[in-house]
């Protein structure tokens, strides 16, 4: 009788499914995420853009937690970025920050919350 490793079963499912074609995702970095939406029976891209506050790694479930500004409201919105529903994702632009989590740009109102950018 042959004993599996359920733990090396199942990545090895979940590797089937990674996208390979990703771009280095950092905190700090404004990206422009293209998401798939279903209206009745087309389907269309909708971009949304914004500023990475959080990464959560863990292979096929890493998210990102994206944050823009709307009409002076801010919208939070979190992507699983291996998720068939994703359908690109662009880096615009790199800032330099000195933490794992951005939390703090929920307090911060205007040019407070600006990030200094790295090239």
């Amino acid at each position: 009788m042959v004993k599996l490793n359920s733990q090396k079963t199942i990545q090895s499912v979940e590797n089937k499914f990674l996208k390979k074609d990703l771009p280095i995702l950092k905190i700090g970095d404004n990206v422009k995420i293209g998401v798939k939406i279903i209206e009745g029976d087309r389907e269309r891209v909708q971009f949304y853009e914004g500023t990475i506050i959080a990464k959560k790694n863990s292979l096929i479930n890493t998210t990102i937690i994206v944050r823009k500004i709307l009409q002076g409201i801010g919208v939070e919105r979190i992507f699983l970025i291996h998720s068939p529903k994703i359908d690109s994702i662009e880096v615009l632009r790199s800032s330099k920050v000195r933490r794992a989590k951005l939390y703090y740009l929920r307090k911060l109102r205007g040019k407070a919350s600006r990030l200094k950018q790295t090239f």
